[in-house]
């Protein structure tokens, strides 16, 4: 069998139900937790400046595996984080021309491992390491368990010096969250 290639999006993905799970997001003043950055800096979400756009997503893709997790693709909403991943920089510079700050991704995934991800895709922002669910669990965001493994759902957060302003979730199709957050941005302007 080939190994997926996880840009691509299967047509027949299930889609995510709004389980309540982000209810309590807009408004949050954000904990303030340390996460490693894939540039090597420290990052607290809660101390940022400016409008800053984060995406929450479980796990890209390793090159060369054939699976994530048995049954990725049966989970709704946990395939398709390479896709979102890129759609988020190919829409990168409409985002900051909209007045985002910064842009950064984040996943209980390692910090190694993201900074490879980083570099294959050619991301122009940092990816956040909550590798022990600190950030996740301080703020209550959704996750799910994938074979013992806890890993957070995919959602978008756009934060205002450290507020949530707007939580998008779920995210479907995920190649489609920056979309959602330039319209969002537009229709404020």
């Amino acid at each position: 069998m080939a190994t997926p290639d996880f840009a691509d999006l299967p047509t027949d993905l299930p889609v995510p139900v709004d389980d309540g799970g982000a209810d309590h997001l807009t408004g949050l003043r954000l904990p303030d937790v340390a996460l490693t950055a894939t540039d090597g800096t420290i990052v607290s979400l809660a101390r940022l400046s400016g409008r800053t756009v984060v995406f929450a997503y479980p796990r890209t893709g390793e090159p060369g595996q054939r699976n994530l997790v048995e049954n990725w693709d049966a989970i709704p909403g946990a395939r398709g984080c390479t896709p979102q991943a890129c759609e988020f920089r190919d829409r990168h510079a409409d985002l900051i021309k909209r007045g985002v700050a910064q842009v950064h991704g984040v996943s209980t995934q390692s910090s190694a491992y993201q900074r490879e991800a980083a570099e294959r895709l050619h991301l122009p922002y940092a990816l956040l390491s909550d590798l022990h669910l600190a950030f996740a669990l301080a703020a209550r965001l959704p996750t799910f368990d994938a074979n013992g493994t806890v890993l957070l759902k995919r959602l978008t957060l756009v934060i205002d010096e450290g507020v949530v302003t707007k939580a998008f979730y779920p995210v479907f199709p995920p190649n489609r969250g920056a979309e959602q957050v330039i319209d969002w941005l537009d229709a404020r302007a």
